[in-house]
């Protein structure tokens, strides 16, 4: 007896995953969507750059930068609201001054590898120059990924963050009058003659 209808026994419950293996398990789940949004970002920014490069007389570190920029812009909208949309999204002001600052300092990466294959080493062909601006964005991402989710886009703290679920459970169901919730006694309680006898 006790046993599934297959004749095996019921599977015991998986034991709950202990708080090391939450945190990599938060840290995967954030990598995958950092690297959704930077993935659609570094197609933006190599196809910017080609077409910069190819329809206009710019030179080729300053038509990566302008392609740079371009995912720059691309990148935040969808790290805000998609990768940190659970992030605390007060003091937005200091939130972009920072994001631009980490965001230059990637630049500065980024096209500092292009530049010194380009000029350092003359490996400047189209094929060269998208490898190294392909390599560029690589090492920049690290540091990208490192900065946004240390400085940028914050964890909220963990008191802040019941106060908002509390406060959005009370907006979703509010208490009816009489139905006991917030009283601390059962409903019909108070009733007069509740529990007496006629």
């Amino acid at each position: 007896m006790g046993r599934g209808s297959s004749g095996h026994p019921p599977t015991p419950p998986a034991p709950p995953r202990g708080p090391v293996r939450q945190r990599i398990d938060r840290l995967v789940r954030e990598a995958a969507k950092f690297g959704a949004v930077g993935g659609a970002g570094l197609l933006v920014n190599l196809l910017v750059f080609n077409l910069v490069r190819h329809t206009t007389d710019l030179q080729v570190v300053r038509a990566s930068v302008v392609a740079t920029i371009v995912a720059i812009v691309f990148n935040y909208l969808g790290f805000r609201y998609f990768t940190y949309r659970d992030r605390d999204k007060g003091g937005r002001t200091k939130e972009m001054t920072l994001f631009l600052l980490f965001s230059a300092a990637g630049l500065v990466i980024e096209n500092g590898v292009l530049y010194t294959a380009t000029y350092g080493f003359g490996w400047d062909s189209p094929l060269q120059s998208n490898i190294f601006k392909f390599l560029g964005i690589g090492i920049a991402t690290l540091f990208r990924f490192w900065s946004y989710r240390t400085w940028v886009f914050r964890a909220l703290p963990a008191q802040e963050t019941v106060s908002r679920a509390e406060s959005f459970l009370e907006h979703e169901h509010p208490a009816r009058p009489g139905d006991g919730h917030g009283t601390g006694r059962r409903p019909g309680a108070g009733r007069v003659g509740a529990g007496r006898r006629p």
